[in-house]
């Protein structure tokens, strides 16, 4: 299988970021690591071997990018103010750097992550869904006052899918939701299953088709599930 690791300083965020992309043609995946995770996360806990028949025939482009979480929202040496500002950075990151790059090949991109890669997912498909054609977020949670410490303002609120999704009215972007295909998955001892099953509820009321994958009787919020799921949905 093809794969390619890239460093490089970014002006965005003001240090060296890293950059996997496995396979060598076709549709690209940008894929979000949980809570603090690098951008090796998904080939050690082997989701790169679970699309392997899709990276080594060429249906698919995995590009696994690394968080800033740790110096963001679970960064609680400084002051929520910084961690929010942190995440913006972030945003600007990946919007700037990233998916000017993967578009640049294919216009399509899947955006995809588990647990708290779910929920940077699904923000950038909220807040960019013309940049995006299809969203795979698993057993995400979608509120992130909770890292926040109380500290609320414009930033939290634009950077919170719960908060912005209900009152969003641009006719453009709903539109643009509209043609995405939106997957959440869940299960059924999942900590984030009610997350998941609101978020879906949301998106109803905005018009916004999405499939709400719920797994009866199991926990689903670990990776054997994720390898099965991704598998599962990247067709």
């Amino acid at each position: 299988m093809h794969h390619e690791h890239a460093k490089w300083w970014s002006p965005t965020l003001g240090r060296d970021m890293e950059v996997l992309t496995f396979g060598h043609a076709g549709t690209p995946i940008l894929a979000f690591p949980s809570s603090m995770g690098r951008s090796f996360e998904w080939k050690d806990f082997g989701m790169v071997d679970a699309l392997a028949h899709q990276l080594t025939n060429g249906f698919n482009r995995l590009i696994c990018v690394d968080s800033v979480d740790a110096e963001s929202f679970y960064n609680k040496r400084v002051d929520p103010f910084t961690r929010i500002q942190r995440h913006r950075q972030y945003e600007r990151y990946i919007l700037n750097e990233i998916v000017p790059s993967i578009r640049a090949r294919h216009p399509f991109i899947i955006a995809a992550g588990a647990s708290f890669g779910a929920y940077h997912a699904l923000n950038f498909v909220l807040k960019q869904p013309w940049q995006f054609g299809k969203l795979i977020a698993m057993s995400g949670a979608f509120d992130i006052r909770s890292h926040l410490s109380g500290y609320y303002n414009d930033d939290v609120f634009f950077s919170n899918p719960v908060d912005y999704l209900p009152g969003l009215q641009d006719p453009g972007t709903l539109d643009a939701l509209r043609r995405n295909h939106i997957i959440l998955t869940t299960a059924e001892h999942d900590p984030c299953k009610d997350a998941n099953v609101h978020m879906s509820h949301l998106l109803n009321q905005k018009g916004i088709a999405n499939v709400l994958d719920f797994q009866p009787g199991v926990f689903g919020h670990d990776w054997p599930w994720w390898r099965d799921l991704i598998r599962e949905h990247i067709g």
